[in-house]
């Protein structure tokens, strides 16, 4: 339905009834005469968008046969009307020092027992009775206890992550202000949830303040500003779509923020739209000329005349902005290209649709768990803090060969500030410096660098260092090595270089059967640094099966952070019917916490950042787990969880297993005082 708050321009709404927009499947049009806030009226029967008659005078509305939609539309209500409302044993991995269990039990798949505690009154409830037997598991769990028995009536009211049971939802209402009635009639033949009310707020700041009543009215759950806006950057071209991370005014006052701006703007994106995300400031009258260049320089990239009214209206619900781009300070808008970029830009509006549709179904009141440990490990950190190092005292550019560490924000940080990244030696000048990514290298790396006259700083992990150590002194000692790990990986290939045709690589229980070695009663394995703790257990399991004299490093290879990120990610999926983990896709450690996850029964998904959320993924889903892979800065999981709050009322709460504390010398080079420094 549509409501025009206020007149668009067009004399239709000016001092007579409201007209209407009917769409298929309920975006109804209401709204008041003239410009104040809206009297309302009945909506006309519903009729299929494709069939859609333009906008028309109440007074001049022609009975039509009734239509019996396929979904009911939503109410219109008047201003101010109330609404009511038991395994076999596996082979023991040693602990790495460092390493943290889980409360209550060891490092083992399955152990950690689940924590229920969570904010009360974050999510609707089933009965008291539910809430207490929840309440009850949940204490319980925390301090190691036994869980308080739960009756059959019990068991009944909870589901089966122990979260109470939640009545079917209904479709959350989404109320869509557009300011001129093109605009209007654009988004409302789009896509849209049924129950969809379009509130047409009129041209200015004025009567989109007047609309705020309008919208309060029509009771939503989420509220979003569509319309076109002039664009500011040189990044912006006509066409594309803006979302807005705030909205403000022009002396920089900020009055509404929009969190899930890039869960949205990422919809938009996968729909083949060109995407930008950033404030949107509104003005008075139309700006052209110097008062754009004087808007840009505040940081704004687009500029409206409503959307920075329009926050009041939806109070804490909820709220968007998107707008698109007419026309740029290099691309004016003239009056011989008037009608066709406008037109163009009423054709982007219908394409939002299916974004918006997603965006509005995945609002919902929800729990947020984080894994803890999560995010960058000492060993990481070390790594960027080479190249940080090393960038300050030699200056632009240092050579990296390889990512430093496989997280792309981080090398495109690292890359921004003057390093190169290279994928082999031959690409670096000689004499140049060069760094040595945490992954570790081979020793004919090492030579090559020799040859080549290269200053080399070696940000090899520690952890992986040690590995590399223990494939040195066992097979000169004349054992075959069996390298538990993943093919391609650049840690894996740079152990096996160590002792070339010594060490052989396994990569799961299956391939152990076929294995040769030279003599059965010399084998030792050992193990990449990120595997999955209970995989690894399943070949370390095979190869005794196969070979009895086998034995392993005397501390666990797999490192402190890997196994600590996996029991705390266990932790949170025990709970959660969704996981998201923020890694890069060739990130080992990340990849193995979307995989414990979904072992341990939780759907889970790997991202690079929130932008890769996809909406769908959280319809109907009340609790969300986060973790992040230890090469993946802690800024992506803040703004992950700035995001999914935004949608919704949420509480956040953090699932623990220990906190680290350990930490890593930095490589001689890069240890010199400022005071010597160039």
């Amino acid at each position: 339905m549509s409501i025009p708050a206020a007149d668009n321009g067009g004399d239709a709404d000016l001092g007579g009834s409201p007209p209407v927009t009917p769409r298929e499947g309920a975006a109804q049009s209401i709204g008041p005469p003239g410009f104040g806030p809206a009297a309302v009226r009945p909506a006309s029967p519903v009729v299929p968008a494709s069939s859609m008659s333009p906008v028309v005078p109440a007074s001049s509305v022609v009975p039509a046969s009734p239509v019996v939609p396929a979904v009911a539309p939503a109410p219109v209500l008047p201003a101010g009307a109330a609404v009511h409302t038991g395994a076999a044993p596996r082979a023991a991995i040693p602990e790495q020092a460092g390493a943290v269990p889980p409360a209550g039990g060891p490092s083992r798949a399955g152990s950690a027992l689940p924590s229920a505690g969570f904010r009360r009154g974050a999510a609707p409830v089933a009965s008291p009775l539910a809430t207490r037997a929840v309440a009850a598991a949940g204490t319980a769990a925390e301090h190691g206890g036994p869980a308080e028995d739960v009756t059959p009536a019990r068991v009944r009211a909870m589901g089966a992550k122990g979260s109470p049971v939640q009545p079917a939802p209904r479709t959350p209402r989404l109320v869509i202000a557009a300011p001129l009635r093109l605009e209007g009639f654009a988004i409302g033949r789009a896509d849209l949830p049924p129950g969809t009310v379009i509130v047409r707020t009129g041209m200015g700041p004025d009567k989109a303040h007047r609309a705020n009543r309008v919208i309060r009215d029509a009771r939503p759950d989420a509220v979003a500003v569509v319309g076109l806006a002039g664009g500011l950057t040189a990044e912006t071209k006509p066409g594309d779509v803006v979302v807005a991370s705030e909205v403000r005014l022009a002396d920089g006052t900020v009055t509404g923020t929009c969190p899930t701006a890039p869960l949205l703007a990422g919809e938009l994106r996968r729909a083949g739209l060109r995407v930008h995300v950033g404030p949107v400031v509104s003005v008075a009258q139309v700006a052209v000329g110097a008062v754009r260049a004087e808007l840009a320089a505040t940081g704004a990239i687009a500029v409206d005349m409503e959307s920075a009214a329009l926050p009041p209206g939806a109070g804490t619900r909820p709220f968007a902005v998107i707008r698109v781009i007419v026309d740029t300070p290099d691309q004016p808008l003239g009056r011989l290209d008037l009608v066709r970029r406008g037109v163009a830009g009423l054709r982007t509006i219908n394409q939002l649709g299916p974004a918006i549709r997603t965006w509005v179904e995945a609002v919902s009141s929800r729990r947020l768990l984080l894994a803890e440990p999560r995010a960058f490990c000492a060993g990481v950190e070390r790594a960027i803090e080479v190249v940080e190092r090393a960038l300050e005292i030699h200056g632009a550019p240092v050579y990296v060969r390889k990512q430093i560490v496989h997280n792309t924000h981080v090398v495109a940080d690292l890359a921004s500030r003057g390093a190169v990244f290279v994928e082999e030696l031959d690409e670096v000048p000689p004499g140049a410096t060069v760094v040595f990514s945490a992954h570790g290298v081979a020793p004919a790396i090492w030579d090559e660098a020799g040859e080549r006259e290269l200053a080399v700083i070696d940000a090899t992990c520690p952890l992986v260092e040690k590995v590399h150590a223990e494939a040195r002194r066992f097979t000169a000692r004349g054992d075959t090595v069996l390298l538990i790990g993943h093919s391609g990986h650049e840690e894996v290939d740079g152990t096996l270089g160590e002792a070339p045709g010594r060490i052989q690589l396994v990569e799961s229980a299956e391939a152990v059967e076929d294995l040769a070695v030279a003599d059965p009663e010399r084998v030792t394995y050992l193990m990449q640094t990120t595997l999955a703790v209970d995989e690894a257990e399943e070949v370390v399991d095979a190869l005794r099966d196969r070979f009895p004299a086998v034995v392993g490093p005397g501390s666990a290879d797999i490192c402190y952070a890997t196994s600590n990120r996996q029991n705390a990610v266990r932790r949170v999926a025990a709970e959660a019917e969704l996981v998201l983990v923020v890694g890069s896709e060739n990130s080992s450690n990340s990849r193995r916490l979307v995989e414990v996850s979904e072992r341990d029964g939780a759907a889970a998904h790997l991202v690079e950042s929130v932008e890769d959320v996809q909406l769908h993924w959280l319809k109907g889903v009340r609790t969300i787990g986060i973790s992040a892979g230890a090469s993946a800065p802690p800024l992506l999981v803040e703004e992950l969880t700035a995001a999914l709050s935004g949608l919704g009322s949420a509480s956040v709460s953090v699932r623990s297993v220990g906190a680290e504390s350990i930490s890593f010398h930095l490589p001689k080079e890069v240890r010199r005082p400022l005071s010597e420094r160039r």
